[in-house]
């Protein structure tokens, strides 16, 4: 791997199985009660410029469970937040610590931050991309399928950070892909570019959900709004909703037995239907808690001893 997870579309499909392979490791570790302090003594800064519930806990806990110490860093209460360059937080934090962790708006910041550090950045997400999310969504899927390669993952909403990187993710490990999005709502062009250099997989974008979801494996979505689009809520509401939507009718034309994955938070009776979540809570919930062990196996591959 390279020193830093900035987006998948900088891993290999050779990367994300060997992540995936120590995640899985992680999780029976720490479901078994097996120590596991892989990187004691190692401190991770984390920035926040976007508030989180499960990336904050997910990161710190994490650490906790290798042995280090995670260090929150909120963008109001830091020098970043008050106009400090970018690439000076970078090395001053390469004085103190392991790793950075940070989540913001603008990929080009963490690309920045990358850039000038001398230590292991990674992206908790972005308005761009979200690859830690994705890699749990992987991994959760594996779990329950035993495979990734020759399924069919299916996202249904805003072509937004999620639609990026499952796109990218799917497709490198095989999987066809199909987007459903209202026009004006595609995903980001590069990543639509990308998708078509790939062979060997399928991937659609759709303005129909039911055209996309036709006998998915996986069906995936995300709020209507992400954080930060509050202020465009009435718009997309118009646009996404009556069409855009999980429900039974949806499920009914994806492959039986189809799983149900959602990044969270969940607006029931928006981008999801309560009965459709509450059906798949189980796998939804698998997917909070499998955040925590692929982060910590993308810590251990990048802050270890032995890189």
């Amino acid at each position: 791997m390279k020193k830093d997870l900035l987006k998948l579309l900088d891993l290999t499909r050779e990367d994300i199985t060997k992540i995936l392979n120590v995640a899985d490791q992680m999780k029976y570790n720490q479901k078994h009660g097996l120590t596991h302090n892989y990187l004691q003594g190692k401190t991770l800064a984390m920035i926040f410029e976007k508030n989180s519930t499960r990336t904050r806990v997910s990161f710190e806990v994490g650490m906790y469970q290798l042995g280090g110490h995670a260090l929150f860093l909120s963008g109001k209460e830091s020098q970043i937040g008050r106009g400090e360059p970018i690439e000076d937080t970078a090395r001053v934090l390469s004085r103190y610590c392991d790793g950075i962790m940070i989540r913001t708006y603008g990929q080009d910041e963490v690309e920045e931050l990358a850039k000038y550090a001398s230590i292991p950045v990674i992206n908790g997400l972005t308005d761009f991309a979200h690859p830690c999310q994705v890699l749990a969504d992987l991994m959760t899927i594996r779990e329950k399928m035993t495979r990734l390669e020759g399924l069919k993952l299916c996202f249904i909403g805003d072509g937004n950070n999620m639609a990026n990187s499952l796109i990218v993710g799917g497709l490198k490990c095989g999987m066809d892909v199909s987007v459903a999005c209202p026009a004006g709502y595609d995903p980001d062009p590069r990543v639509l570019d990308f998708a078509k250099t790939v062979t060997g997989a399928g991937f659609a974008l759709c303005r129909d959900p039911k055209q996309a979801a036709q006998d998915a494996d996986v069906i995936i979505t995300d709020v209507w709004a992400s954080m930060g689009q509050e202020g465009e809520k009435a718009k997309r509401e118009a646009a996404f909703g009556g069409v855009y939507q999980v429900n039974e009718a949806l499920m009914a034309v994806a492959h039986p037995g189809a799983m149900v994955q959602h990044c969270l938070p969940a607006h029931r009776g928006e981008e999801i239907t309560a009965e459709v979540f509450e059906a798949h809570a189980g796998e939804i919930f698998d997917e909070a808690e499998n955040r925590l062990h692929a982060q910590k196996a993308v810590m251990f591959l990048l802050m270890g001893e032995k890189n």
